[in-house]
């Protein structure tokens, strides 16, 4: 089946709940059992629910079985947050002693997780420039265990070989844990990519409603084991309303996505036509970096993009530039159905690549209002800017 059915339908079981088209909430903590056969198979694994709420109800296994599906997985563990997925995966597969090679553009807690934590807990983490294709085994050692990549990154829209990357690292024994949170389960097929871990920020599109932080993580059959114990050790499990929201969230996604890829197209061809803007970092838009991969890989995009003013604006400039908006949110974040806009301090985020351009960069999602509305708001911004 085409993806927007698979989403109207994946996880909707109303022949076990008295025909309720959606799946019900579930608030459990203390599970039950009849008797003590079930109860000492639950304990042994046997059961087909856990033991504990923690580990999961029938709506988690909706939602988990759903994006497993849609992403082409095995299997699927929803987290109480993107970060959450992110730190599960990489503990799972590190141990003291080994190195990461983790991308120079990845999200900002990643990077924090990899400079304070892993590194506290003995692992090495090597940064490297996104744009190094199948050059990334001369940087892979020994003791490398992973390697990580973001496509595109969430902040500079670098899109990677992953193809290449994951052929490179297979070949010295690596596993590939991806952030696929840009692409959504829809735009891209990431194990067919050579990924061997996916995650993402369920906050994010799969929400689509800014009203739930969750995260999930998708592997084949022969990385889950490993995955589920480190899960039910750690215990970033989400409660029982937001995997209910996350499944809500996904009916809509497909529509959702279609809308807000086309109103982004818009805007973006917009302001690069502007004289303000020294260039636009939309992967979709022809004519940007990394557009030949995106085409190649992708089969959509979302939202969210950056562009770079043809110079550094002034403090005032830029105050006012902001102060004024009327439709966009100055918020971190983004997927849901309202537009935001932040401007990026890429100095102190990336330490391997240099950063080309001289102006101030704004990372801006859009959202589902009408894009000639947004691009009004926008030129009354740079008017502002011009004052100053």
């Amino acid at each position: 089946m085409r993806p927007e059915t698979l989403l109207s339908t994946l996880g909707c079981m109303p022949d076990e709940h008295r025909g309720a088209v959606n799946t019900p909430v579930y608030r459990a903590s203390t599970i039950l059992f009849p008797t003590l056969a079930e109860f000492e198979a639950a304990d042994r694994g046997e059961a087909p629910y856990a033991t504990y709420g923690r580990y999961g109800t029938v709506l988690t296994d909706a939602l988990e079985n759903t994006i497993a599906t849609l992403e082409g997985a095995d299997h699927a563990i929803a987290l109480s947050s993107g970060l959450a997925a992110i730190t599960l995966s990489l503990l799972t597969f590190l141990k003291s002693g080994d190195h990461l090679l983790m991308v120079d553009t990845v999200y900002g807690p990643a990077r924090r997780f990899c400079d304070h934590e892993l590194k506290r807990f003995g692992v090495e983490t090597t940064y490297y420039d996104p744009a190094a294709g199948a050059g990334i085994s001369a940087l892979i050692k020994e003791n490398t265990r992973v390697v990580y990549v973001e496509s595109p990154g969430s902040l500079t829209f670098e899109v990677q070989d992953i193809p290449a990357i994951a052929k490179a690292a297979h070949a010295k024994n690596c596993l590939v844990i991806g952030d696929n949170t840009w692409a959504t389960p829809l735009y891209i097929r990431p194990f067919d990519l050579g990924m061997d871990i996916s995650i993402h920020s369920a906050t994010k599109y799969i929400s689509g409603h800014s009203d739930l932080v969750m995260g999930t993580v998708s592997c084949r059959e022969k990385h889950y084991k490993p995955l589920l114990r480190t899960f039910r050790n750690t215990g970033g499990c989400p409660g029982g309303d937001n995997c209910y929201l996350a499944l809500r969230g996904i009916r809509s996604m497909a529509a959702r996505l279609a809308q807000q890829s086309g109103n982004g197209l818009k805007v973006a061809e917009w302001l690069k036509k502007r004289p303000e803007v020294a260039a636009v970092l939309h992967p979709a838009l022809p004519g940007a970096p990394g557009h030949d991969l995106w085409k190649r890989d992708f089969t959509g995009a979302c939202s969210l993009f950056a562009f770079v003013l043809q110079q550094e604006a002034p403090p005032a400039g830029l105050a006012a530039l902001f102060d004024g908006l009327e439709l966009f949110g100055m918020g971190y974040s983004w997927g849901g159905f309202e537009s935001l806009l932040i401007p990026l301090d890429l100095q102190n985020i990336r330490t391997v690549t240099d950063w080309p351009y001289a102006g101030r960069a704004l990372r801006i999602h859009i959202g589902l209002e009408h894009p000639d509305d947004l691009i009004a708001d926008l030129e009354a911004g740079f008017k502002r800017l011009k004052k100053t």
